[in-house]
């Protein structure tokens, strides 16, 4: 039988990431997800949890420690991790299964974990405090999947076998014919409605979205996500900036549709990162224009389809030029998140496992 331990940097959740999406695809393979301890004073949640019919979901006793911290309490804390991962493997009868890592974090637990080889999944460019645990990490790794092209830059210095694996969507919640209005987008005002989906929080570059508020009272922006009190701060007195919070991943598809245009911004403590967010590939399947604020030393992930800025005046520029843009790219945004599908995702996933033996 095909088993997988997954070592998760973020919990399970009800809008999957990246690692749930593809996961949950991998129906050949039995496997135990490990989540992040609760914060401090935080419940602890329910242990063993069946998500799908082959993913149970267990959360680690205690936090991992971080790259600096090297005292007996901290490696205690690592062993207690180790120990509690080793009983809940013996549990379910898992012997060497592969070791799916997500974080730098994790390669601490490879001398004390039986497993038959390991499984890098890297989407997003750790800060450099924690290059040598993700050097050590990669270059154990039977296959690395790299979420980028700078990714595979970056950590094939330390491995020969790092496949790119960009992020996906899942193009049929966006292929429903008719769609209704969410309440909570009925009678806005303003003559535009732009959206944005994702968490604010003040690692997000917010003065672009400011600037074009400003210069634009009659476009009303709309941010779906979970808003930090200091964002919510910075934001406050622009009336044409609506804080929605989080949304239903089933009702996102609804939103989507009722604006006329999509954006993102830039991540501040993310600088020079190439990778395209899963949130872009669910704009492709509307086939609404997509502006994205970026780094500018980052090339043009998705030319033509996706319009870049570098500031708040070219931000108001490319949303002019977005808002009157032919048709036909509409079409082929449709077509990109067809074959960007997170069931494609896991297609080249489980092939490459069975390539290298893995499975």
């Amino acid at each position: 039988m095909k088993q997988i331990v997954c070592l998760a940097h973020a919990p399970w959740q009800a809008r999957p990431d990246r690692t749930q999406q593809l996961l949950a695809r991998l129906t050949g393979a039995q496997i135990l997800f490990f989540e992040p301890a609760p914060r401090k004073g935080a419940p602890m949640p329910e242990q063993g949890r069946r998500v799908r019919s082959h993913i149970t979901v267990y959360t680690l006793p205690a936090s991992l420690p971080g790259p600096q911290e090297r005292s007996i309490l901290q490696r205690r804390r690592l062993d207690k991790a180790a120990d509690y991962i080793q009983q809940i493997m013996g549990k379910h009868h898992f012997r060497e299964p592969v070791l799916w890592c997500t974080a730098p974090v994790h390669a601490r637990f490879l001398d004390k974990l039986a497993y038959r080889g390991v499984v890098y999944d890297c989407d997003c460019f750790w800060d450099e405090s924690r290059w040598d645990m993700e050097r050590d990490l990669a270059r154990h790794a039977e296959v690395i999947f790299a979420a980028s092209f700078g990714l595979i830059k970056r950590l094939s210095s330390c491995n020969d076998n790092v496949a790119l694996l960009p992020n996906g969507v899942n193009p049929i919640l966006f292929q429903q014919q008719e769609r209704t209005v969410p309440p909570a987008l009925a009678g806005l005002p303003g003559q535009r409605l732009f959206g944005r989906v994702g968490s604010v929080t003040s690692q997000v570059d917010l003065e672009p979205l400011l600037y074009l508020a400003r210069h634009r009272p009659e476009w009303t922006f709309v941010l779906m996500g979970r808003v930090t009190r200091p964002a919510a701060d910075q934001l406050r007195g622009q009336d044409n900036i609506v804080l929605l919070g989080t949304v239903n991943p089933l009702d996102l598809p609804d939103y989507l549709y009722r604006c006329d245009l999509l954006f993102d911004l830039p991540r501040l403590d993310r600088p020079g990162s190439d990778v395209v967010s899963g949130r872009i590939y669910e704009y492709l399947a509307t086939g609404k224009p997509i502006v994205t604020v970026v780094d500018p030393s980052v090339p043009d992930a998705i030319p033509e389809l996706v319009r870049t800025a570098y500031d708040g005046p070219g931000f108001l520029r490319q949303c002019k030029a977005a808002l009157g843009e032919d048709t036909s790219l509409s079409r082929r945004r449709r077509t990109l998140a067809q074959e960007s599908s997170w069931t494609g995702r896991a297609a080249q996933v489980s092939g490459i496992l069975d390539a290298t033996g893995l499975f």
